[in-house]
């Protein structure tokens, strides 16, 4: 069971590395097909049961879904131990049975597994609850089941740019660090330093609360109009947090999904309209 668990890994990591429209650390898609933008899943298996359901990848395959920070949240064991590296496991076997149309972000719950730094939620520090419940799980092969899931994480893409002009990434530079981020990021092997601060995969992750001015900045560099991302929680399920920002969240009862069609170009208001409640997904 171990060592299965251990081959799922790195084969979804190899399969994350082998992505046909992957290029360094960017998903370009191109403009044909749909794409389901979704935002923070931390656990929430329900919600990926209806996003899956809704992504109908198996009909078309030049459909495409775009899932983003899986861990931390959701079921415990009785111990308090956070049991969503399981629902990792799962988005793993659902990248290798569609490698070129599963497409992972990372988040910043990631950047903080792969620092092994403490990342709080919910009055917790979900890397050490997550690890423990690793332990009760798999006792002594548990260090090598972490070293699996670090390499994995290690292999995801920092956002995926669609021929439309939409950019999703877990989120952007803070105001206050922009000047610090190297865009570089995006085109360059990823190295420890970059998951720990100052470094552009930590800024990339983290980055909360952004100006106009910010997002003006960043669509013009990354040249692109719309920004769609996720990692600051949205009670609703999605915000409107700028005039080319929408952010969304898949995390909870309220939590919702974007289904867009690569060919179209679209307007931020046109995008809210399409935003779809995952309660309403049988």
């Amino acid at each position: 069971m171990p060592q299965r668990t251990i081959d799922l890994l790195n084969n979804a990591a190899k399969a994350n590395r082998a992505d046909k429209f992957r290029k360094a650390n960017v998903i370009n898609l191109p403009a044909e097909g749909n794409l389901l933008i979704t935002g923070d899943l931390h656990g929430h298996r329900r919600n990926f049961e209806r996003i899956a359901s809704l992504a109908g990848l198996s009909e078309d395959p030049r459909r495409h879904v775009m899932l983003q920070e899986i861990m931390h949240g959701g079921p415990e064991d009785a111990q308090g131990g956070c049991l969503s590296y399981k629902l990792l496991f799962d988005v793993a076997r659902y990248k290798l049975e569609y490698p070129d149309q599963v497409h992972i972000v990372m988040g910043n719950h990631d950047s903080a597994f792969i620092s092994n730094s403490e990342v709080m939620k919910d009055g917790k520090e979900m890397n050490r609850a997550m690890r423990c419940a690793v332990e009760r799980e798999f006792n002594d092969k548990a260090s090598d089941i972490i070293i699996a899931v670090r390499e994995y994480l290690f292999s995801l893409v920092l956002a995926v740019r669609c021929e439309n002009r939409i950019w999703m990434s877990h989120s952007l530079p803070a105001d206050r660090n922009a000047d610090k981020f190297d865009p570089d990021v995006f085109n360059r092997p990823l190295t420890e330093a970059d998951f720990v601060r100052p470094g552009s995969a930590y800024l990339l992750t983290w980055g909360r609360r952004h100006s106009q001015q910010l997002l003006d900045t960043m669509a013009a560099l990354l040249d692109v109009d719309l920004f769609v991302l996720g990692h600051q929680p949205q009670e609703e399920g999605y915000c409107q947090a700028g005039r080319n920002l929408l952010i969304m969240a898949s995390d909870h009862d309220h939590g919702c999904a974007l289904p867009i069609d690569l060919s179209q170009s679209y307007t931020i208001q046109q995008l809210i309209d399409l935003v779809v409640p995952l309660a309403s997904i049988a």
